[in-house]
């Protein structure tokens, strides 16, 4: 019997789980703990921990479904285990906007020097059988001959990928550093980071989706040229229902 393909993962969870709820938990759920039982009640350790948990349990979970580590969860743990030693260390600020940089900035090395690799990372973020039909592209290719022009069109994207991450690991450190000016384990502290946090998906989010989008199409559309297959038969979940004769 062929093994069975890894289970599709929801992108909503992954998100919710190794990002929402883990920063949210380090910036709101102390001060509300202090607002209705006090200062000094609630150890800042065991609010690290339970932020901890989130990233943590999933890629467990999402490892014995899917037999598969799931990245995000071990970038998610990361950055919440750092942001809550900076927290506990009481650290500077100036620390806060060395880790959001350094992040993105690590990914994006990961990923171009990933690119020669028998496994290159840009098919995590774009040529995967999340969002692609890869075994159909890849029969397509075969038979078109054009494999070397598709690895072509993948560097490409994965350049463009590669300079999103620069752009965020740059706007990153921008932010940080002129928003979280007081140290780590006070109030101010966690109201800054929250702050950042929203302010983020406007800052950051949007320009380096943006450049993530172009290298998504430009992939796309390339394929669709190489392939000579349909948008629609490309993309999981775009080919549209058929209705059922009666």
């Amino acid at each position: 019997m062929p093994e069975q393909p890894p289970k599709r993962e929801s992108l909503i969870l992954n998100l919710l789980f190794n990002l929402i709820l883990p920063i949210l938990i380090l910036t709101k759920l102390s001060p509300l703990i202090e607002k209705k039982l006090g200062e000094n009640v609630i150890d800042p350790t065991a609010i690290l921990i339970v932020a901890l948990g989130f990233p943590l349990g999933y890629g467990i979970y999402d490892y014995i479904v899917r037999r598969i580590f799931n990245v995000l969860s071990i970038l998610g743990f990361s950055h919440v285990l750092a942001t809550g030693v900076i927290g506990i260390l009481e650290l500077d600020g100036i620390w806060i906007a060395v880790k959001e940089a350094a992040f993105p900035a690590l990914i994006g090395i990961c990923i171009f020097g990933s690119m020669r690799s028998s496994n290159p990372l840009v098919k995590l973020f774009l040529y995967n059988d999340q969002i692609l039909n890869v075994a159909r592209i890849e029969q397509e290719l075969a038979a078109r001959n054009n494999r070397e022009a598709f690895e072509r069109l993948l560097n490409v994207s994965t350049y463009i990928l590669v300079a999103s991450f620069a752009l965020s690991a740059i706007l990153n450190f921008v932010l940080a550093k002129a928003i979280v000016t007081s140290p780590g384990g006070t109030q101010e502290f966690n109201e800054q980071i929250g702050k950042m946090t929203g302010l983020s998906w406007i800052v950051i989010v949007v320009p380096t989706m943006i450049l993530m989008v172009i290298a998504l199409w430009r992939l796309l559309s390339g394929t669709m040229r190489l392939t000579g297959l349909e948008f629609e038969a490309l993309v999981h979940g775009a080919e549209p229902e058929k209705s059922e004769k009666q």
